[in-house]
């Protein structure tokens, strides 16, 4: 059997590229299955795979798959941080994340990049055509990884008006300084002429209680965007629905993020589509 038949049965040979998913625990990673998908779309001789790394095993495991030929890897919680620690370059949105969730191996380097705001503004162009980061201020919730990650993109494509409400007020205002430019922060989401509202926090998910907030005060030109996607649809998103505003799940994120690696790994930049949303949404619960 030619390797072009072997490939087109699904199976891999000696050649094969080989990437993968390092966390802890990692059982529940999606990502196995989402490039799982690409891999058989595209007929590409390659493998994805599950990488449970404890903390204290991280760069030894890195640097074993770099001996093994791995092409890269994502990474997930916890080994963020100590992944951008161990790169030789990272692209600018790793730098000010100070965190990499994609891992690319040349030539015996090791290559770090963060493609979660990638992925956000990505998702918001699929699932709310037209909107752009210009047409007004957005108010983020949250403080966290998710919402720095966001926040960044969201400058970075000219957000006129960045305004960060969390909990903590402290942490609030340490990212604020952090990403520097019209950042503010506030109490309570200034909703009133806001062009978009993200949830960056973990309200919401199956879970967790939901986010308590009004919509009433949002323009209906508005976009609500949510990074939570278990549930799919969360209790924002349906009341934004109810109310006529465009509505932005989690969902999108997490698979636009993903391609810029695997066009990396693999050879080929993969799309976004519904068949895609079904086999890596097939056990995510619609609504909580």
């Amino acid at each position: 059997m030619t390797d072009d038949a072997t490939t087109s049965l699904g199976l891999i040979t000696g050649k094969a590229r080989l990437a993968g998913v390092l966390g802890w625990p990692v059982s529940h990673s999606r990502s196995p299955r989402l490039h799982g998908f690409w891999l058989r779309r595209h007929g590409i001789d390659g493998a994805y795979l599950p990488l449970p790394v404890a903390p204290e095993g991280f760069e030894a495991a890195v640097r074993g798959l770099v001996a093994l030929g791995f092409r890269g890897a994502n990474v997930t919680i916890p080994h963020k941080e100590a992944a951008f620690a161990l790169c030789d370059a990272v692209d600018e949105a790793a730098r000010r994340m100070g965190a990499v969730n994609t891992l690319v191996f040349e030539e015996g380097r090791i290559l770090g990049s963060n493609t979660d705001g990638f992925g956000f503004l990505q998702s918001i162009a699929e699932q709310a055509p037209g909107w752009a980061a210009a047409d007004g201020p957005a108010v983020l919730l949250g403080a966290g990884g998710a919402a720095r990650a966001i926040g960044s993109a969201l400058l970075d494509a000219g957000c006129p008006r960045l305004i960060l409400v969390n909990r903590n007020v402290a942490r609030a205002e340490a990212l604020a300084k952090a990403l520097g430019g019209p950042v503010s922060v506030a109490a309570t989401p200034p909703l009133a002429g806001a062009a978009l509202l993200v949830n960056a926090t973990s309200l919401g998910m199956v879970g967790q209680p939901p986010l308590a907030i009004d919509l009433a005060p949002l323009p209906g030109h508005a976009v609500v965007a949510d990074a939570v996607y278990v549930p799919l649809e969360t209790p924002l998103l349906a009341a934004a629905r109810a109310r006529g505003l465009r509505a932005v799940d989690g969902l999108g994120m997490l698979l636009h993020q993903a391609r810029p690696g695997f066009a990396r790994w693999f050879g080929t930049m993969p799309e976004v589509d519904a068949a895609l949303r079904e086999v890596v949404a097939a056990d995510i619960p619609r609504t909580a």
